[in-house]
């Protein structure tokens, strides 16, 4: 079978027992897309040739010592990867903006500044990213409620009738989906922005 057209899963797996050539594959199934998605960050070629290396240097680093546990998610794998290693090189450079942490924070309006530039529009898209991967820990019943108010913009009314529960409840699942979904954000570090 030709290896090109093998899964990302497979070709993982073929790598980790020694076939160096499979992951020759996964870059250039990838590489395209990884370069683009790096490049939009920092608007450097040569900046994003370095992310780029160090992408992969640290994808052959897990994937040696046995540490990928992504399962058929290599390319978003891949991809947070290079999005933490773009972040650190911001932060290397001293080009993020500093934060103050003051307690008070609303979850769903960081960064309402429209002139942002490529580092605050990084740290931004970082953020939100981090949100939509922590409200996906949240326990269902608190999730779906969650997604309702907070992205499709419906009532407690509208989240009672489709989720088939009073409005009480659906206030409290709020409730809660908004006090854990702090507590993850505190337990990951995520650093919310004014």
């Amino acid at each position: 079978m030709n290896s090109k057209s093998l899964s990302d899963a497979i070709l993982v797996s073929n790598y980790i027992n020694g076939d160096e050539s499979a992951l020759t594959v996964l870059i250039n199934r990838h590489q395209q897309r990884l370069y683009s998605f790096i490049f939009s960050k920092v608007y450097d070629r040569d900046v994003t040739e370095d992310v780029f290396q160090d992408t992969f240097i640290k994808v052959i680093k897990t994937l040696k010592l046995g540490k990928y546990n992504e399962e058929g998610k290599f390319l978003p794998w891949v991809m947070r990867i290079a999005h933490n290693l773009v972040i650190d090189y911001f932060r290397k450079n001293n080009r993020m903006p500093k934060f103050n942490n003051n307690g008070d924070f609303d979850i769903f309006s960081v960064l309402s500044d429209d002139s942002l530039n490529a580092e605050a529009e990084l740290v931004r898209s970082q953020i939100h990213d981090d949100i939509r991967n922590l409200v996906e820990e949240l326990p269902e019943d608190q999730r779906t409620v969650l997604k309702m108010r907070m992205y499709n913009d419906m009532s407690f009314r509208e989240i009672s009738e489709n989720t088939s529960v009073s409005i009480n409840t659906a206030l409290g699942r709020m409730r809660y989906a908004l006090i854990n979904l702090r507590k993850l954000i505190e337990s990951n570090n995520i650093i919310l922005t004014n």
